[in-house]
């Protein structure tokens, strides 16, 4: 493999990815294939095969030959750059065809120097022979920060931007264009080194915002010319299978992607707005780690539980919460604990988000008619022992869902609502009689996704006062006084919170449950029976894993919000 790399550079750089364990060697391969047939620099040929990210790829590039990374706010004013070009009489045309940026240093006679590719012999030659009596401090900066320097800089002097061709007829040009498939690629990498679920690109008028969702609150990452929106938007319908040119019409797409040594799948939607259209990305690993209860933040008498509801021979357990509370990942990890090997397990989704081995899943179209019902009837011959419903959303999907469970099966399904015992009345609600609804369910949860403190930067922080003043009995034997706030540090992206964790509601369905709900119990009388029973609703949840510092109160009361049961 020495023999391929293109200079010694290369080389030593290579094997020390290699050797920290950034990359592995099919990951150097792959990108030396890339390097030879388009002749790019290996550290771009890695981040265009998506075997690292470039924000990792630049802190290697710095520890290993001293370069400042420089960010947004380092770089000099576009009129800063002009006017030192300027008065230098120096060739713009240089500096944009070597894809160079200069400009005076605070320090006499130094000379910062970002470029895409900053190691090129023709940099220090062109000012040695210019500015012989300047220092170069050579840096590095995100290839982002560099284009959008670079377009603003053309664009002063009216130079044709790389990406101002919008006709339809350029549009799958420019989306196999080097720097636009690196945007992407890299793109779609630094998302999944921040752990985000979404990639959000907006356009506006002037400029173009790319938002992450991480931990479930969107975070602002950059901001890129308008100019160059189309190509980028283009690339990624390309790859995606999207109609390129349909821009007035929303367009569902997916594509398959190896990032970090992981294969994702990565769902596109594409929907028209004002200044062009609003493309989100989903991000969805293969092999999901977490999808298993232990991994789940549930507490022990919680964990003990739902286990059991998922080791049962037949009945209904529903997981209830609204969109993004992590329904999808609770329901997958119960069917892990169910896949013992004996059983045949089935699932219909709309979509598949998480793969399971070992277990068959099947995709809804309703488009054509084959929505949750037909699918349950066909899965049904297939002699299934435990069944996943993605959802049950209308009457003829839980009346089938109530007969899989009475003849024998044990199902799993979701449903939307704010707590788990709404889950009874919004069955009734669909039209089911109440002793349909009682007799097959044997549990129910509901369940919030929450942010839990960094632990780098988590301080102390005084007991709440006069939050609970009549806190109920059974829950103050879990209640501790840890209490911590977030503060916001390097490590959490200055958010103050890592990771997300969950709170939950678990209702066992008994004999008592089950003739309060055949009788016509209101919500209230429910809710009154199960407290006296010693169940905790969210809020209650939420108190406890506050009080143990795992996340701050704030952070319960900003997912919670005005709930029923929440002050």
């Amino acid at each position: 493999m020495i023999q391929t790399f293109q200079n010694e550079r290369d080389r030593r750089f290579g094997e020390t990815l290699v050797s920290q364990g950034k990359v592995d060697l099919a990951d150097i391969e792959r990108a030396l294939e890339v390097q030879a047939s388009v002749k790019i620099r290996l550290e771009s040929a890695l981040i265009r095969v998506g075997a690292i990210s470039e924000d990792n790829l630049l802190r290697e590039l710095s520890l290993q030959y001293g370069l400042k990374v420089l960010s947004e706010r380092d770089i000099a004013s576009i009129q800063a750059i002009y006017n030192f070009i300027k008065e230098g009489e120096w060739n713009l045309g240089w500096f944009l065809s070597k894809e160079v940026l200069a400009w005076p240093a605070q320090e006499e006679d130094v000379l910062v120097v970002i470029a895409r590719d900053i190691f090129a012999p023709a940099i220090p030659e062109f000012f040695r022979r210019f500015s012989p009596k300047k220092r170069l401090e050579r840096c590095l900066c995100p290839n982002f920060l560099l284009d959008k320097v670079l377009d603003e800089l053309a664009n002063e002097h009216s130079v044709e931007s790389l990406f101002n061709d919008e006709e339809t007829r350029h549009l799958r040009q420019l989306a196999e264009e080097a720097p636009v498939v690196e945007f992407v690629n890299n793109l779609i990498a630094q998302a999944v080194d921040l752990n985000a679920s979404d990639v959000h690109i907006e356009p506006e008028e002037a400029e173009f915002k790319v938002r992450f969702r991480v931990d479930g609150v969107l975070q602002d990452r950059m901001a890129q010319p308008a100019s160059r929106f189309a190509a980028i938007a283009s690339r990624i319908k390309l790859v995606s299978g999207l109609d390129i040119s349909e821009k007035r019409l929303p367009q569902d797409g997916r594509m398959t992607t190896r990032m970090g040594g992981s294969d994702m799948d990565v769902r596109v939607s594409c929907a028209p707005c004002v200044h062009g259209e609003s493309v989100v990305l989903r991000l969805l690993p293969k092999d999901k780690d977490d999808a298993s209860l232990g991994k789940l933040g549930l507490d022990q008498q919680h964990l003990n539980l739902l286990k059991n509801w998922s080791r049962l021979s037949s009945g209904i357990v529903l997981v209830t919460g609204p969109t993004g509370s992590g329904k999808s990942t609770t329901l997958h990890a119960a069917l892990k604990e169910s896949n013992d090997g004996a059983r045949k397990i089935i699932t219909v989704e709309d979509p598949v988000e998480i793969r399971v081995p070992n277990i068959t899943q099947i995709q809804t179209h309703e488009e054509i008619g084959y929505t949750f019902a037909n699918a349950l009837r066909a899965i049904l011959r297939q002699d299934p022992d435990v069944i996943m419903i993605g959802e049950i959303r209308d009457l003829e999907t839980a009346e089938i869902a109530i007969q899989a469970a009475l003849s024998g099966h044990l199902v799993f399904s979701t449903l939307h609502t704010n707590d788990a015992l709404s889950s009874f009345t919004r069955l009734i609600d669909m039209g089911l009689e109440p002793f349909l609804v009682a007799a097959p369910i044997q549990g129910v949860q509901a369940q919030r996704l929450i942010r839990t403190l960094c632990q780098n930067c988590a301080i102390a922080s005084e007991s709440p006062r006069n939050f609970e003043k009549d806190l109920i009995e059974h829950i103050k034997p879990f209640v501790e006084n840890n209490w911590k706030k977030a503060v916001g540090c390097p490590q959490c992206q200055h958010t103050g919170y890592s990771g997300r964790s969950g709170i939950y509601e678990l209702i066992p369905v008994d004999g008592q449950l089950q003739d309060l709900i055949v009788t016509g119990a209101t919500l209230n009388d429910l809710k009154r029976s199960v407290s006296k029973r010693g169940f905790r609703n969210l809020k209650e949840d939420g108190f406890i894993k506050a009080s143990r510092g795992e996340t701050a109160l704030e952070e319960v009361m900003r997912v919670l919000g005005n709930e029923e049961g929440m002050i």
